[in-house]
């Protein structure tokens, strides 16, 4: 089978002929994994590995000429470093100074998909056809918390819910017409969208579970059925214990759940598959706090087979690292992770 064809057996809960594989990393990483296996690009890495990754497509930026290391929405970033490699992180949040509604309209110039040419998403999805292919989707509290600050967006939540409403509206709505030109642009193609946020910390949610209804599901329903109009599954990315959503996302449409961080709490493999296993295609579950930097190659190799096991009892579960695999990870880990998983049938 083509890793296209795995993930759309697992997608329409058939058996393939093993369980798929993907693969999420820091550049870093990527580098790191096609220096020990002696090839040019990730690309040649990850085909090496049988890797079943998905190719996302996406469209050429041609908006108003943005000045280095800012963003279409205004946000200037820096590249930290941590020791080993280094992340992009925000250092100017562009709406944090604003205090109403009215400051943001009179002041603030939103950007528009016409920013964006998509005329070459068709090529992109005929030239990756063997791979599943990933385009539309949003994840817009992630925006506004750098539009606005970290702290500034939860305290939004619940001292100015007018600005939030505001401003999510015009992100969701970004994110719409978005993912509708590339679902336009290649009818019938897109496997997945990513519709994804950010709301479970390590032990528990980071946001109310109130303020999620109130605030995120409304939109997320609304890119969830445009997906399902043009034929994509909804790739949901949640990390961290966000159990206590998930009943409500699967009631929107989710089609997947990831990235399973099993080692927090609530988020156990049994419960996982057992509770939403039936309802929704489970994605992840490689741990990436301690088994894949930290573990031994025997242990990798026996969480792979744990995770087949339990996650994939019955099918409905594409394996992968449960967050980007970070640089100082070993790369004979995550071989023993792919070769373990790809000795396994589905």
């Amino acid at each position: 089978m083509t890793s296209r064809e795995r993930w759309r057996a697992v997608l329409a809960r058939r058996t393939p002929d093993r369980a798929p594989l993907d693969y999420w990393a820091t550049p870093e990483f990527d580098a790191k994994l096609a220096r020990h296996l002696g090839c040019r690009t990730r690309r040649q890495a990850l085909d090496r590995l049988g890797i079943d990754y998905e190719v996302r497509l996406q469209p050429a930026y041609v908006g108003p000429r943005l000045p280095r290391m800012q963003d279409e929405f205004g946000r200037r970033f820096r590249r930290v470093g941590y020791g080993p490699g280094a992340y992009r992180e925000c250092i100017h949040n562009p709406l944090a100074g604003f205090g109403s509604v009215a400051e943001i309209e009179r002041s603030y110039v939103w950007p528009s998909a016409d920013w964006w040419d998509f005329s070459g998403i068709g090529e992109q999805a005929r030239r990756n056809e063997t791979h599943p292919l990933r385009g539309g989707g949003s994840e817009p509290f992630l925006v506004y918390k750098e539009l606005r600050g970290m702290e500034q967006a939860y305290v939004d939540l619940v001292e100015n819910p007018e600005i939030v409403r505001f401003c999510l509206d015009k992100l969701f709505g970004l994110a719409y017409d978005c993912a509708l030109r590339i679902y336009e642009a290649a009818p019938g193609r897109v496997d997945i969208s990513y519709i994804a946020e950010d709301m479970g910390g390590q032990t528990d949610l980071m946001i109310s579970v109130r303020h999620i209804r109130e605030f995120l599901l409304p939109g997320m329903k609304r890119m969830i059925d445009l997906a399902h109009q043009a034929g994509a599954c909804a790739f949901h990315h949640n990390d961290g214990s966000c159990w206590r959503i998930i009943p409500d996302m699967i009631g929107l449409g989710i089609d997947l759940l990831n990235p399973l961080q099993w080692r927090c709490p609530g988020m156990e493999r049994e419960r996982l598959k057992k509770e939403f296993g039936p309802h929704v295609v489970l994605h992840g579950g490689m741990d990436n706090q301690y088994t894949l930097p930290f573990g031994t190659v025997a242990e990798v190799r026996r969480e792979v087979e744990d995770n087949l096991r339990i996650l994939g009892e019955g099918g409905g579960y594409i394996l992968a690292p449960c967050h980007n695999i970070q640089a100082i990870t070993p790369v004979e880990n995550v071989l023993a992770m792919y070769e373990t998983a790809r000795g396994r049938p589905a």
